[in-house]
């Protein structure tokens, strides 16, 4: 079974994409749920008519996801969190903190986007986080979790 995805599904594909699924997965979730509608002749050819106007606009898109994963890549990014004598802290620190240390260094990226290596932080120390921008652009960046 053919669908054509209306929004991004992880492990799927992107909006917009056509993909193959297994009926019942189509039939029972992705088109009940709004994420895809059937891959009929017309919704396929109206589906082309679209893409062509979007090609242009999704073009600017990349090149800015482009050189925001450039500048980001460069950053050094810092929490400040409390914590015990031993190094650990109280809590833990995950995609909503660094989402909120990058809106403060200026880049509005969703907490959805971030993916830490070592989710949840517990201990003081330098981490790791992938930040998928765009389709296929993802940049690496590396951030330190220090006392506050």
């Amino acid at each position: 079974m053919e669908v054509i995805l209306k929004k991004n599904v992880n492990k799927l594909g992107y909006a917009n994409e056509i993909v193959k699924v297994k009926p019942g997965y189509g039939r029972n979730f992705l088109i009940p749920q709004g994420y895809a509608i059937l891959a009929t002749a017309s919704a396929k050819k109206a589906h082309d008519e679209i893409l062509k106007q979007k090609s242009h606009k999704e073009a600017k898109l990349q090149s800015e996801a482009q050189e925001i994963a450039d500048k980001i890549g460069s950053l050094d990014l810092s929490i400040k969190t409390k914590a015990g004598d031993n190094g650990k802290i109280f809590g833990s620190i995950n995609t909503i903190q660094l989402s909120e240390v990058l809106k403060k260094e200026g880049y509005e990226i969703d907490r959805k986007s971030l993916k830490i290596k070592d989710e949840p932080i517990k201990e003081l120390g330098t981490y790791q986080a992938e930040v998928n921008l765009f389709r296929g652009i993802t940049q690496v960046i590396s951030f330190s979790v220090i006392e506050e």
